[in-house]
């Protein structure tokens, strides 16, 4: 495996237990510095290679490296530095204010039990410029919409300062202006040179972002590859099990149903 991969599953055999999604013989790299999309039909096993990737459920045989080290060298705080989350969701029984609950993304860098200090006030306000929320910064998080909760927890995940950031389906339950927002920023990230992982069942948001593509077919089956090289009508009808052509126009990539 190469010395440039952000993240790298080696020989990884996964099953809940005998149960879908179930992922044989796993193998791929994610390059540093690029957007990466994990594309496939619901229930393929697209947020499980994520749940992998963060170590929160453990291969029955293979290898993961983060960075060129073993995922499991990793301890909690060093890995809560080296990547972030943004999940679909995230319920949470607290009355917290934006604000308060953007800094939660702080805990890695802070010692047990250690009040945020000014400079992680800055770095929270600071994502939450970026996500454009923080005008909303004193609002309680039980008032936002549903799009604005996903840059909530964008806001959160850019607070940790990740290598890596994972993102589930992160164009979920936005509109457009959200969804403009949400791109432009995925895009600023990877032209700072770091890098981000995406889960989507859509091809068009993959169009949008990625550099590179997993194709997660249902049974388990995966490819891996350039988007270039993988955004094809081919592998998209195979993938969806519909027939798929693929249209360039203005060095953009089109999907016709």
């Amino acid at each position: 495996m190469s010395g440039s991969s952000a993240l790298a599953f080696s020989e990884i055999f996964f099953t809940h237990g005998g149960k879908a999604p179930r992922l044989e013989r796993c193998s791929f790299e994610v390059p540093e510095g690029s957007i990466t999309a994990i594309l496939g039909p619901n229930g393929a096993g697209k947020t499980t290679l994520l749940h992998l990737a963060l170590g929160w459920l453990q291969p029955a045989s293979g290898r993961i490296l983060l960075f060129g080290t073993d995922l499991g060298s990793y301890g909690h705080r060093q890995r809560g530095r080296t990547q972030s989350l943004l999940p679909q969701k995230e319920p949470t029984g607290f009355e917290f204010s934006v604000l308060e609950y953007v800094l939660l993304g702080r805990a890695p860098h802070l010692e047990t039990l250690a009040a945020p200090g000014q400079r992680d006030i800055r770095i929270a306000t600071n994502a939450l410029a970026r996500t454009t929320i923080l005008p909303l910064e004193n609002r309680s998080i039980s008032r936002l919409s549903g799009g604005e909760t996903q840059l909530l927890l964008l806001a959160r995940s850019l607070t940790q300062e990740p290598r890596l950031l994972l993102l589930d389906e992160p164009m979920n339950h936005l509109d457009l202006k959200h969804r403009k927002d949400m791109l432009e920023l995925l895009l600023e990230w990877r032209r700072a040179g770091k890098t981000a992982v995406l889960t989507t069942h859509d091809p068009e948001t993959a169009a949008l972002l990625a550099d590179h593509l997993i194709l997660v077919f249902p049974g388990g089956r995966l490819l891996c590859g350039p988007f270039a090289e993988l955004f094809t009508g081919e592998q998209l009808s195979a993938l969806y099990g519909l027939q798929i052509r693929t249209v360039r126009h203005d060095g953009r990539c089109f999907v016709v149903y």
